[in-house]
């Protein structure tokens, strides 16, 4: 080996008069030296040496080259790949789709989590690689996430959460020949830290509360043992089904998902003194206080719209949950802005898909989206400490005191 290398330096120094000399030919050496080396490569996959009469009955051969541009320390350098007739080669020494050390497939994952389209990628790809990669290839890398995916959505979660919100947000996927729309159902945890935790993701077409029995016995066989309020929409069956897994829960209509509600079909000209009115219900200092104004409203609203008070009657029970805590307790609880605020930053990762071919295909683009969304929740929620300290108080025989530690 020591011959050979004092052997290739007597050349360079015999062929090269300046440093750009010794580059472009190191760089040329480079260059047939792997070139060479895929050859030998293609002759083990095939069985034959190239040109052989081996080869005209094996029912492969060889079929041309592709050209592939590789970063090198020297700078990109492109060289022949050869290929096979029958699309079975995959060179070792330089992986299909290899550029580079750190190879394409990672930027391939990190573009999807960026939230750019396949058909972005493939163009990025194409523009500053050279490389052609099908949707078919991008989906296939990509998948390589769905066990990681699969741990996660699996993962032990902790024993007790103080709050956990509930929201659900609508993609369009294809299902067989037609594309049907999808909910993400996301679970929100607030955890002992006071930081936010996204304890899932469900998929369905259809809310009933043997769905949403199924996603809470899923948390409890994950670990979770006690949640103390659940902040929700009005989720079909979500109801019954908290009361059947975690019976001691307490439960907070989203006040604001209520308005929007109950606005709906209001006339233009009368929305603003509606909106006046709602507000000195929610924003009362008690439960009497707010029950007061909500006779107010009848008396003024009701022959109007007769719908907005029967909405607010049949759902007071959980609308009202949050008036018996003090007003660091209601802002947090009074709306589920938290898990809302989580899906408008999803949509900005997800906004350049208008619809995705199958449930995984949603499911990796999501995971990959809470990966990127969470590297920001490192603080926990404003004035936790005054929060945890008053949730303390009202539910003292439900925390264990390792949970305080």
């Amino acid at each position: 080996m020591e011959a050979k290398k004092n052997e290739l330096v007597r050349l360079l120094a015999q062929e090269c008069n300046s440093m750009q000399d010794i580059q472009q030919l190191l760089k040329d050496l480079f260059k047939e030296t792997i070139e060479q080396m895929l050859e030998a490569e293609m002759d083990e996959h095939l069985g034959y040496d190239k040109h052989s009469p081996l080869g005209d009955l094996s029912g492969n051969s060889r079929n041309g080259y592709n050209k592939k541009t590789i970063q090198t320390e020297m700078g990109k350098t492109q060289i022949r790949v050869p290929r096979d007739r029958n699309g079975q080669f995959e060179p070792q020494l330089i992986g299909k789709y290899q550029t580079k050390n750190d190879g394409i497939e990672q930027q391939i994952i990190a573009m999807y989590q960026k939230g750019m389209s396949t058909r972005d990628i493939e163009d990025h790809l194409r523009d500053i690689y050279g490389i052609d990669a099908s949707p078919a290839l991008i989906s296939r890398i990509t998948d390589k996430i769905m066990p990681q995916l699969m741990e996660w959505q699996s993962r032990p979660l902790s024993a007790i959460y103080p709050i956990v919100f509930l929201d659900g947000i609508v993609f369009k996927v294809r299902k067989e020949s037609r594309v049907v729309n999808k909910c993400a159902y996301t679970v929100l945890g607030i955890n002992m830290d006071g930081k936010k935790e996204i304890l899932g993701i469900w998929l369905s077409e259809n809310e009933s509360a043997s769905f949403w029995t199924t996603v809470c016995n899923e948390l409890k066989n994950r670990g979770v043992q006690d949640i103390l309020i659940a902040c929700r929409d009005n989720l079909s069956g979500f109801s019954h089904a908290i009361r059947t897994v975690f019976p001691k829960t307490e439960q907070q209509l989203c006040i604001i998902h209520q308005i929007r509600n109950s606005t709906k079909y209001v006339s233009y000209k009368d929305l603003k003194p509606i909106m006046a009115d709602l507000k000195a219900i929610y924003q009362a200092p008690s439960e009497d206080d707010a029950l007061y104004h909500l006779e107010v409203f009848a008396e003024k609203w009701d022959s109007k719209y007769p719908q907005i008070l029967k909405s607010w009657k049949e759902n007071w029970a959980e609308l009202s949950t949050f008036f018996k805590y003090p007003n660091e307790v209601r802002r947090l609880i009074y709306t589920t802005n938290s898990v809302e605020g989580f899906h408008r930053m999803l949509r900005k990762y997800t906004k350049t898909k208008t619809n995705y071919p199958s449930d995984d295909a949603l499911k990796k683009s999501i995971y990959l989206s809470i990966e990127e969304i969470s590297k920001k929740w490192t603080m926990p929620h404003r004035d936790w400490g005054i929060i945890v300290g008053q949730l303390l108080i009202f539910f003292e025989d439900r925390f264990d005191q390792k949970d305080l530690a």
